[in-house]
């Protein structure tokens, strides 16, 4: 079975303290649903019309435990928690 990573792009931060409030929430939400944190951060290069903004990439075991995760109640408390805070782009990919 493949497994699946979340690609997390955050294009601006509007809030600080509500963004630093989700990952306070997110990180262990994520971990119990069976998420590894691999990447997370501003890049050290961007290439080809990349942007430098903060990435966050996690893998999970499969497509299923992926949106699982997403969907699970304490990712959502942890969405609420973010409110508008940031402008992201959130893909869940299966891997090859």
């Amino acid at each position: 079975m493949a497994k699946a990573y979340w690609i997390a792009a955050y294009r601006s931060v509007r809030d600080p303290q509500a963004l630093a409030a989700y990952a306070k929430l997110a990180l262990p939400a994520l971990e119990a649903a069976g998420g590894r944190f691999l990447a997370r951060g501003l890049p050290a290069r961007v290439y080809e019309g990349g942007l430098a903004q903060r990435t966050v990439l996690i893998e999970f075991e499969s497509l299923a435990q992926a949106l699982a995760a997403h969907d699970s109640p304490a990712y959502q408390e942890a969405l609420r928690a973010l409110g508008d805070a940031v402008e992201r782009d959130l893909r869940i990919v299966e891997g090859a």
